[in-house]
């Protein structure tokens, strides 16, 4: 973990989410707080700065997110490139981040800034999520089952008009409305 001056926050790396030894790692949502945190922080401004940033270094801005409480809120940006994303690009991000975070402000008071890669399993939540990882192994859950069968595993091949694409291992493509999507996530192939 790596830690600055800069305006008493404290910009951190790691290389994959919630990894042991990390101040993220093992701590619980506050919901009700975590509600509340997000109607004074401006995402939108916050994921507009991550984006520019991780454009700049020619990295993949694939999620930002804030989790904790009014206490200890973290502020989390995934970032990811062909090959992998290495330390080093984890502590550029920060640092840049951390400095126009600085300047700009969007979020009052302080905070745990933490970039990481998406991770190898890593979840699957927004649209733009399922379009990056085309062509890479997921396993879906459904709320409601497709012709009996709420579990399906395959490879993404993209999201469109609000439909996940998933190809089976029989070479048939699956579709699943997002809404109807309990869980998704990556799963590792080495």
């Amino acid at each position: 973990m790596l830690e600055s001056g800069c305006g008493g926050r404290k910009p951190t790396f790691l290389l994959g989410p919630g990894l042991p030894g990390s101040r993220a790692a093992g701590r619980s949502t506050d919901g009700e707080s975590t509600r509340t945190l997000r109607m004074i922080v401006d995402l939108e401004k916050i994921e507009a700065i991550a984006e520019r940033v991780a454009v700049g270094e020619g990295l993949t801005l694939i999620d930002v997110e804030i989790k904790g409480g009014r206490s200890n809120p973290l502020l989390r940006v995934y970032i990811d490139k062909a090959g992998g994303v290495t330390h080093a690009d984890c502590a550029l991000v920060s640092e840049q981040m951390s400095a126009i975070l600085d300047v700009e402000d969007p979020f009052p008071g302080s905070y745990l800034l933490e970039v990481s890669s998406p991770g190898l399993d890593r979840k699957l939540v927004k649209p733009r999520e399922y379009r990056y990882f085309a062509g890479r192994r997921a396993r879906i859950v459904l709320r409601e089952p497709l012709e009996e069968q709420k579990v399906f595993e395959g490879r993404l091949a993209g999201f469109d008009e609000g439909r996940v694409r998933l190809g089976l291992d029989d070479e048939k493509i699956a579709e699943f409305e997002l809404s109807n999507i309990s869980k998704a996530r990556l799963l590792p192939e080495l």
